[in-house]
């Protein structure tokens, strides 16, 4: 963890934020029923996605990804200038406050934006596609 680019973050997780993905942020949503962009296009047959349902999940998707990558870039630079200020040894009660804040408030808008297309998904798809969704995903 100390040859960390950022000591907060591996790599996978920045990786990850870079690549869009949603790295458990909408379990929420995910567990209590409320289907993903992405699974539900991974499992597009087995629900019965309809070619036009298959058309906006997809659209969904990609702005998902779009805003979760600016977001995910955002969180990253948060937590590289909360690291600096410790390593550069400039942290000081009031900076760290406001890294912090800083950094929380870029967590949750990628969060909340996770969680924003799994709602919007509940309007593309069916009660019975959700159900069934469900329970392929084990739910």
């Amino acid at each position: 963890m100390q040859t960390r680019e950022i000591k907060a973050l591996s790599e996978q997780q920045i990786e990850g934020f870079r690549a869009g993905k949603g790295m458990a942020m909408a379990m929420p949503a995910e567990l209590n029923g409320y289907p993903g962009p992405l699974h539900v296009l991974e499992l597009a047959n087995q629900i019965g996605l309809t070619a036009q349902q298959e058309t906006e999940t997809k659209k969904l998707y990609a702005e998902m990804q779009e805003e979760a990558k600016t977001e995910g870039e955002k969180l990253i630079a948060a937590e590289r200038y909360l690291d600096s200020l410790f390593a550069q040894k400039k942290a000081t009660t009031e900076s760290v406050s406001s890294a912090v804040t800083a950094a929380a408030n870029a967590q949750g808008k990628l969060r909340a934006t996770h969680l924003r297309y799994h709602l919007a998904m509940m309007d593309v798809l069916t009660p019975e596609q959700v159900a069934t969704y469900n329970k392929l995903r084990g739910y």
